[in-house]
Formats: structure tokens, sequence, C-alpha cells
């Protein structure tokens, strides 16, 4: 009876104590995660440009998805429908996130039309529209790292993530781990194709959240800014 007594006790402190042991070692993951890479730093802000109902952003001290419509906006409706119902319904409730939509001077009527066109639905309180010179709009765009020039239109379909201090994030890195353990060149993805719904519900989503939850702990003052993979941002902007 007495050895009956022992084992049932000692199974019970083993069930007890299994889950306790692996909730500890998974604890300190939560917070090891790897912050949203800063793949370019002093992006110019946006006071110089024209904004629709006087209503005006900048990039400090707020997420921004940037956008360029160029002077044929209604052309790109397809980028725009597909930010607002996998972008912007999803992340308007996060504090200091917005959208803002660039095209140029002369557009506006048409941009207008754009506008809208997605707001059917609901009001746009986080989005922004506004214009600019073809020279504004180049050097905007010239001062992001991207992979790609804006078409003859002053257009294009990838979008841009910038931080509250004017830093471009993506990902310095983003080989699968099987292209890693081949030894595959580093490649990195420093804007996000709006008309790939793969690539904007996998790929920036994650990348959102991630870079909220950044902001998320420096609120909460557990976040190390140490962990952040920076090391090769001057190769990348060389």
């Amino acid at each position: 009876m007495k050895k009956d007594f022992i084992r049932k006790w000692f199974y019970l402190g083993v069930l007890f104590l299994l889950p306790v042991i692996f909730l500890l070692f998974l604890y300190p993951s939560t917070h090891n995660y790897i912050p949203l890479d800063i793949v370019k730093t002093n992006v110019n802000d946006v006071d110089d440009f024209n904004f629709f109902d006087d209503k005006k952003t900048l990039f400090k001290d707020n997420i921004t998805v940037l956008s360029f419509l160029g002077n044929e906006p209604m052309n790109n409706i397809t980028s725009v429908l597909n930010l607002k119902e996998l972008v912007y319904d999803k992340f308007r409730g996060f504090k200091k996130f917005q959208i803002l939509t660039i095209s140029t001077s002369g557009t506006e009527v048409v941009l207008e039309e754009v506008k809208k066109e997605i707001q059917k639905a609901d009001e746009l309180k986080y989005w922004y529209f506004a214009t600019g010179t073809p020279e504004q709009i180049q050097k905007l765009y010239s001062s992001l790292i991207n992979d790609i020039e804006l078409d003859t239109t002053l257009a294009t379909n990838r979008v841009f993530i910038i931080d509250k201090l004017y830093n471009q994030r993506g990902r310095i890195d983003d080989r699968t781990e099987t292209e890693v353990e081949k030894g595959k060149k580093l490649y990195g993805l420093y804007s996000y194709n709006s008309i790939k719904i793969s690539e904007i519900k996998n790929k920036m989503s994650d990348d959102m959240r991630i870079l909220f939850t950044e902001y998320r702990q420096k609120r909460k003052g557990k976040f190390d800014s140490n962990n952040r993979r920076i090391q090769n941002l001057e190769t990348i902007e060389n």
C-alpha cells in the first residue's frame, strides 16, 4: 500500500511539473524575436507635399505604409484595393498606423475617384492622400532603398514601411532556411509587391506585426535594441 501511495504521488508530481517546466522553457523565447530590420535610414519626410482636405501627416512619430500611384492613379487601383483589404483593414486599430498614397500634381480629380472607390465601405481615417511635382516624388523615392525604379508614370506596385524615426524597414536577409543551407547569396526584401496577394498576406503582414510588437515592447521598457540585425546595412546602402 505504501509503494502504491508513493507511486501515485510521484506520477501526480510529474504530471504537474512537466507543464510548468515546459512553460519556463518557452517564456524567455517570447521576448527573443528578431526585430524588423532597418534597411535604410533618413528617409525624406513629406512636409512639402500637398494633402487632400487639409488632412496632413508626416512620417515622424508614425508607422507608415507608403505607396506611389503616379500620374495615372486609376491604372493602379488593384494595388490600392489590395492595400485596403489586406493592410488597412487589418492594422487600422494599431496605434500610430497610417497609409500614405502619393500621386503627381494635376491628378487630384482622379485621385479623389480612387479615394471614393476604397471609401465605400468605411471612413479612411488613417489613410492620407497627397500630390507633388515629379521632382518631389523622385526625390522622396530616391531617399528609399529599392530594387526597381518608378515607371514612366512615376508609379510602382511596390509599397514601403517607414517607422517613426524616418527608417525604412524590411528584411536584410529574405532567404528561406533551405536557401541558407544551400549557400544561396544573400538577398533582401526592402519593399512589398502590392499586386502579389501572397507577399502582402504572408510577408508584409508578418513584418508589420513584428514592428508593432517592437514599439509595444519599447513602451513597456522591454525592448533590447541590441537584438536588431543591422550589421549588413552599410553593405546594402553601398
